[in-house]
């Protein structure tokens, strides 16, 4: 296994190189630049910035400058948060979205997977299809109508919760945004949950079991959930990398200071390597956490060898 590994982290080299090449790129060729102001800065203050970032060099020495930087695991300087560096500002916004990711990651698991199993022990009966239309509405209503609406509900009108701000990680501040990032996922995780568990209760290995006599809590828990939960585990491995890495829209109504926020900060500002970091650890998250999806299904499926 161990192989393996080294295997998958060698050859997402070249994926890396391909994703920082094309965004570089891109991002260069997109009109205007991280200091086009409504009132223009002076001449001589534009060239000194341009020489300052190397923006009035060659595209490609540009490019060159940012792989050696990032070999070197620098992200450069901010282009717009200029007394920061894009390490700095990760350093301290990274950790607060992967706190929130994560929670809402572990909600979505727990509820999700409850009602996906609960769906599928009461099939074509009124709870399925009550958890089912629950779900389908949860996947269809997208994050920035769900975000208003809690907020209005139980900041405003009701004054629960507080609408916004991080204040230090304080919980009442985490519920509205974690609440909001899982519910598109607990939706998800239950269809899943409850599709493979139906298949699952009706394999020849569970049959067996029950035919042992075994109790029902270790026939769907050791035996059918076992198997039924590798689809919402290959699910979970974008998943994961999308939540940890921040929610652009959570982050920005609730107006928590998470990396999702800083990358839509650094897309209106033209700030270059902000973006470019944003892009990177991203890539970053969903290679590592496709990894760890594979290196599950060894763990969960004796099928599964990585030889």
């Amino acid at each position: 296994m161990l192989r393996y590994v080294l295997e998958r982290l060698l050859g997402a080299i070249p994926t890396l190189f391909l994703i920082i090449t094309i965004s570089f790129f891109l991002i260069r060729i997109a009109p205007g630049g991280p200091f086009d102001l409504e009132r223009p800065l002076e001449a001589k203050v534009m060239e000194n910035l341009n020489r300052i970032y190397h923006l009035d060099e060659p595209l490609w020495q540009q490019y060159l400058i940012y792989l050696k930087s990032v070999a070197q695991l620098d992200f450069g300087p901010s282009f717009y948060f200029r007394d920061f560096s894009i390490n700095e500002l990760f350093a301290a916004s990274l950790p607060i979205s992967m706190q929130l990711g994560l929670t809402a990651l572990a909600l979505a698991l727990v509820v999700g997977g409850i009602l996906g199993v609960v769906a599928a022990l009461r099939q074509n009966h009124g709870t399925d299809y009550s958890v089912m239309a629950a779900a389908t509405l949860g996947v269809t209503i997208p994050n920035f109508v769900v975000a208003p609406v809690l907020t209005l509900i139980l900041g405003v009108w009701l004054g629960w919760l507080p609408v916004g701000g991080w204040n230090n990680g304080a919980f009442v501040n985490t519920i509205l945004p974690v609440v909001t990032l899982a519910l598109p996922q607990v939706a998800v995780v239950a269809r899943l949950t409850r599709g493979s568990m139906i298949e699952a209760l009706r394999s020849n290995h569970v049959r067996t079991a029950r035919a042992y006599g075994l109790s029902s809590w270790t026939v769907i828990v050791v035996h059918a959930l076992r198997g039924a939960i590798l689809p919402v585990v290959s699910y979970l491995g974008p998943a994961a990398a999308a939540l940890l890495t921040g929610s652009v829209v959570v982050e920005t109504i609730f107006g928590i200071p998470g990396i999702g926020r800083y990358f839509v900060q650094g897309a209106l500002n033209r700030d270059y390597t902000l973006v470019m970091g944003t892009v990177v650890v991203v890539a970053c998250f969903v290679i590592l956490f496709n990894l760890i999806v594979d290196l599950l299904y060894a763990v969960l499926d004796p099928r599964v060898r990585f030889d």
